[in-house]
């Protein structure tokens, strides 16, 4: 396979294409000087290394702006980087693979176009946030959930580009996105699925299409930028109770893990769980806030213990929610009660109900309330001292404990050993049979050594585990390339195949060049 451009290679926007870009959307929504496009990059790299800045920031408010300035970019052979809302921070945020690319940011499409109640389902530009749609279905009643993030300043469509988790039902397998419209390469625009025949009334409803589904091919990809979408809703339960599942001590993480697939097989535990280690449980509990390590201090597994044991929150903790009839939700949590009860020490914690009667208690709610009823809030962020930054590493393995226990101590292992720091672990099980281990590498982003240390942990990482079989689901921008080449399944055959593709949809190579890997060819054959 043909190696990746060296990330000092620089793209320079000649004065002229610059300002026939900044004519599209006027000078006000444009970043021009150093100092503008300075408040707009990648927030936890570190400051002083210039490898992925940008030359020019746009802020389009229409889908005509994008395809105006693709077509730009296009006749001038202009690399561009689009993001919704620039904040997938831990992974590169709104920065590009190649330095001097134009940013076309697209928070000011901010619009949702479409909520029907009777289907269950909206329409929303890039730039709609998680606190946007949720004001919508809050105005009209609170009749949908929405499946959320931790996080709700994130835009829906960004986070659902890179997979992102979610935690209600529909968050199973990212479920929730549908019915995509796309400017391509040449300024033209797709539309996916049901949406490749004019007025047809299932765009948004039904997965696929007649034909090849090319909707997923977005996912990650650079063959479009994606200027609207659908997003599927669950109708609001009769009933909602979160539940928080205490595991005492750390070597009993696996038995968890098994007893945690039993229940999602078997239905009782819906959505995307979480479990958590200790060091990152905290946030869900503030009466705790100032017994925890500071980010930069390694505990010894005495001390965790004690910690675990004065808070009641255990080594490890699921945090998870039942929705559905009363007496529905009755049954399950006597189901969770008794598997749980095999692991010596638990404890299954509930506290409150929410129905038609009290929902509006959700507004003042804790953390594990709101998210699991689709409320969006900042507290992880406000939690977060200004100087620590994040690299999320996340390989994906089986839902089998043994195998989730042996990777995570791997991790665990690597972690404390080069940065120094405390291992933070967060376990999604995306569906019934896989799970992803979220490690975030923490670091004071102020400290080039302390920057330059994570990143060198992360790639250590990844090639220590490529090696067992276990693979990224996704990357940041410093080492997206190294990611990709662990996929070396024939010879590298499905780079050369989605490499191919690019090659067709985007001749010129200008959509958002090395994303995830995928390289035009004339940046391969320069």
């Amino acid at each position: 396979m043909s190696p990746a451009p060296a990330r000092d290679d620089a793209f320079a926007l000649p004065d002229a294409v610059r300002d026939e870009l900044v004519a599209v959307v006027g000078r006000e929504h444009a970043l021009v000087t150093d100092e503008e496009r300075d408040e707009y990059r990648d927030p936890y790299w570190y400051q002083e290394d210039r490898s992925y800045d940008s030359s020019l920031v746009l802020f389009p408010a229409s889908t005509e702006e994008v395809q105006e300035i693709v077509r730009i970019a296009n006749r001038h052979e202009v690399p561009i980087w689009a993001s919704s809302q620039g904040r997938n921070n831990g992974y590169g945020g709104p920065s590009p693979r190649v330095r001097g690319s134009v940013l076309v940011s697209l928070r000011r499409m901010d619009r949702v176009l479409e909520y029907d109640e009777r289907l269950g389902y909206a329409v929303v530009e890039p730039g709609v946030r998680w606190f946007d749609l949720y004001d919508v279905l809050h105005a009209r009643g609170d009749q949908h959930l929405l499946s959320i993030t931790d996080v709700g300043w994130g835009s829906i469509i960004g986070n659902s580009l890179d997979n992102g988790m979610t935690y209600l039902p529909l968050g199973t397998d990212f479920q929730a996105q549908t019915g995509m419209e796309i400017v391509l390469a040449d300024g033209s625009l797709l539309r996916t699925g049901m949406g490749a025949m004019e007025g047809n009334p299932s765009f948004h409803l039904y997965k696929r299409g007649l034909g090849p589904d090319v909707q997923p091919l977005f996912t990650q990809g650079n063959y479009g930028i994606v200027v609207k979408m659908g997003v599927w809703l669950m109708k609001r339960p009769k009933a909602y109770r979160p539940m928080y599942l205490m595991v005492p001590r750390d070597h009993q993480m696996a038995q968890a893990v098994d007893v945690l697939r039993e229940l999602r097989q078997e239905g009782v535990i819906r959505g995307v769980p979480l479990l958590e280690n200790l060091i990152l449980q905290g946030v869900h509990f503030p009466e705790h806030f100032g017994k925890f390590p500071a980010a930069d201090a390694t505990w010894s597994d005495e001390r965790l213990d004690e910690l675990a044991d004065e808070t009641g929150i255990g080594r490890w903790g699921v945090r998870t929610h039942l929705w559905g009839e009363p007496e529905v939700l009755d049954v399950h949590e006597r189901q969770i009660r008794e598997a749980w009860s095999a692991i010596e020490g638990s404890r299954v914690d509930t506290w409150k109900t929410y129905t038609a009667e009290n929902w509006g208690d959700l507004q003042d709610a804790g953390f594990m309330d709101k998210i699991g009823a689709g409320v969006p809030t900042m507290m992880m962020m406000e939690l977060m001292p200004d100087f620590v930054g994040h690299i999320g590493f996340s390989p994906v393995v089986p839902l089998i404990g043994a195998e989730v226990e042996k990777v995570s101590n791997i991790i665990k292992e690597k972690v404390i050993a080069a940065t120094g720091g405390n291992y933070t672990s967060a376990i999604f099980p995306t569906n019934d049979r896989s799970a992803i281990i979220v490690s975030s590498l923490i670091m004071n982003r102020d400290d080039e050594s302390s920057v330059q240390a994570a990143f060198a942990t992360a790639k250590d990482l990844l090639i220590t585990l490529s090696a067992l079989g276990y693979g990224e689901y996704r990357a940041h921008l410093d080492f997206m390339d190294l990611a990709t080449e662990q996929y070396a399944f024939g010879d590298h055959v499905y780079q050369r195949f989605v490499r191919a593709i690019k090659d067709a949809v985007d001749p010129k190579g200008i959509l958002s060049p090395g994303r995830h890997g995928v390289w035009p060819a004339r940046y391969l054959a320069s």
